[in-house]
């Protein structure tokens, strides 16, 4: 059964703008678009929210009208919609199970600052099992232009990877993009150099051709894959945070790996995927992997 791309609004500005990246790729990948309000009543002491009964009415009506503005766009799409009913974090994450990517939008203060991630934006990404996409206010639909690419890091071996790659590269399918697969490394400490990686290293030529080997290797399957996919190879050595905000200002969509297994101290979104997501002034999307 095919999954929908699914949008959570709240009704904020930040939240429109990730529905309409939503509806976008929704329609670029003939999927259909389920939009989402996790919601649970909240009186207020100094105004008059309402009863449970109007406060949900609110909300759905909410709901419908962002719904009805996506089908006067596009449309074709095949649009539903739905109030889930309790806590944020707990309903996003079961919604995102059901769905090709989940769509959330962030608040955001220029090329500095980047995404603002509340504590529910940071626990949706870090529990959620299918790729998460946070969209920031403002976003328009122009920024995907033509020659503005889909930049994806991979790090580690080709099975690391592979669920951002194969991410980036459906993506890039679906707009006709190019892909820039960034391969980030640094000088290993010394202990780190035993007989065995001494080894590879030297049938390799050095550190950065056994880099640019490793990137290769994982890119292959995925090549053979997209064959009409063009894919640039950017090996460089730094930070992987640093080496994929250096090419930012030339992305439509920037995709980062997080490890999906929990730790001693819960789900984590990994220091890579964090400083991407609070500095890229484009759309990031953190695709889970084992």
């Amino acid at each position: 059964m095919t999954r929908p791309i699914t949008a959570g609004v709240d009704g904020s500005e930040e939240s429109l703008a990730a529905l309409a990246w939503a509806a976008r790729e929704a329609v670029r990948r003939g999927l259909a678009l389920r939009v989402v309000h996790a919601w649970r009543f909240q009186p207020h002491d100094a105004i008059d929210a309402g009863d449970p009964d109007t406060q949900g009415q609110w909300v759905r009506e909410g709901l419908e009208g962002a719904a009805r503005a996506v089908t006067e766009r596009h449309p074709g799409l095949d649009v539903t919609t739905d109030v889930l009913h309790g806590a944020p974090v707990e309903t996003l994450v079961a919604a995102a199970a059901d769905a090709e990517m989940l769509v959330l939008g962030s608040r955001g203060h220029g090329t500095v600052v980047g995404f603002l991630l509340g504590s529910v934006g940071q626990q949706v990404i870090a529990e959620a099992k299918s790729p998460v996409v946070l969209v920031r206010a403002g976003d328009q639909a122009s920024a995907e232009a033509a020659g503005r690419e889909i930049v994806v890091g991979q790090q580690g071996d080709a099975d690391d990877s592979a669920a951002a790659l194969r991410f980036a590269f459906e993506t890039a399918a679906a707009r006709g993009a190019t892909v820039r697969a960034v391969r980030a490394w640094t000088l290993p400490p010394l202990f780190a150099y035993s007989p065995a990686s001494l080894k590879l290293l030297d049938e390799a030529g050095g550190l950065e051709p056994y880099e640019k080997k490793a990137l290769g290797e994982a890119l292959r399957p995925w090549r053979e894959r997209f064959p009409d996919v063009h894919v640039v190879e950017h090996v460089e050595m730094g930070s992987a945070g640093q080496v994929l905000l250096s090419v930012a200002g030339r992305t439509q969509l920037m995709v980062v790996g997080r490890r999906a297994h929990r730790t001693a101290v819960g789900a984590r979104i990994g220091s890579v995927a964090h400083g991407v997501l609070h500095h890229a002034d484009c759309p990031v999307a953190v695709v889970p992997h084992d």
